[in-house]
């Protein structure tokens, strides 16, 4: 059985955790919240911010929506483009500072962007591109999770493991309230995800099967690594 840490990297550019077993497991798992939560169906205009080489926006694309993709990166978006057969609109943009018509979108998502960014800026910019009863879904590292808050918090660690000296993390109560302050409703935040991506492939039904039960427990729960975030954009009449 092949292993975890023997699996290839599909597409040059992507992040190794999103290449394991374990990884992949994770991708669709964040995917279908991404798909289900930001109301994601044939027919919506959806925004992908921070597509990287493709990883989420092939499973996006799945779902028949006008699906418009943007990175900071030009290699990346090209490198996305491909892999996505041109089934979407990519484009080199910044997150923070879009080139689109304010309420254009159904949906915006994004997967590990967020803490890359000046979050209030970036949220404030997904508010004015969404139209009214638009949805937000992000999925983004849990500061209260202990490896997470290591790698995010001790200079030594974060330089050794490759990080950029402002990426952060968040812990949901804070996220919620800057939500609540730009406008957005129906806020739900929740901690989830306990299959780390260096998890051997022979003991992935295990953990999984852990993670759902600690999922459900109040306290252990908050300590998952990744958190979803869901929005709506009220309507002009609410």
């Amino acid at each position: 059985m092949q292993t975890a840490q023997a699996n290839p990297v599909r597409v040059e550019g992507e992040i190794p955790y999103w290449t394991t077993v374990a990884g992949r497991r994770r991708v669709l798992r964040r995917a279908f919240y991404l798909r289900t939560l930001g109301g994601i169906e044939k027919g919506k205009a959806v925004l992908e911010v921070g597509c990287g080489v493709g990883t989420f926006t092939e499973k996006l694309t799945e779902e028949g929506v006008r699906l418009t993709a943007i990175d900071i990166l030009p290699d990346f978006v090209q490198k996305a483009y491909r892999r996505i057969n041109q089934q979407a609109h990519c484009v080199v943009a910044d997150a923070m500072v879009t080139p689109f018509c304010a309420e254009t979108f159904d949906a915006v998502v994004g997967s590990s962007i967020l803490h890359h960014l000046n979050a209030e800026a970036a949220l404030k910019e997904f508010w004015r591109v969404l139209r009214p009863g638009g949805r937000l879904a992000l999925a983004e590292p849990n500061m209260l999770n202990p490896q997470i808050f290591v790698m995010k918090n001790v200079p030594a660690v974060k330089r050794w493991m490759g990080e950029d000296p402002d990426e952060t993390a968040f812990i949901r109560w804070g996220l919620a309230h800057t939500l609540q302050r730009i406008g957005f409703q129906d806020i739900r935040i929740f901690p989830y995800d306990y299959l780390h991506p260096s998890t051997p492939a022979f003991f992935i039904p295990f953990v999984e099967r852990m993670g759902q039960w600690f999922e459900c427990i109040p306290v252990l729960r908050e300590f998952a690594g990744s958190l979803m975030i869901v929005a709506k954009k009220g309507d002009v009449s609410s």
